[in-house]
């Protein structure tokens, strides 16, 4: 799951633009992941220059498993290509 320093923010909005759920609320001088948006993809993650965002796999188990699902089908059709 995300979790997010809040002491370590600068407020930057770099997380903020590349969440591609837009699950990341800033204001002011706070920041919130919205966990009913967020899919783990950690993109925010990786974007964060200050390392405020952490991902934590506590509580990963209890995800819909469609989350991490892979259509096999859809993965041999585009190697057959």
């Amino acid at each position: 799951m995300i979790h997010i320093v809040p002491d370590k923010c600068d407020f930057c909005g770099c997380c903020v633009g590349v969440c591609p759920e837009d699950a990341i609320e800033l204001k002011e001088s706070e920041i919130a992941i919205i966990e009913e948006r967020c899919t783990n993809c950690k993109k925010c993650v990786w974007a964060c220059p200050w390392d405020v965002i952490e991902f934590h796999r506590d509580g990963i188990d209890s995800l819909p498993k469609k989350l991490f699902a892979i259509d096999e089908n859809q993965f041999s059709k585009s190697l057959s290509k």
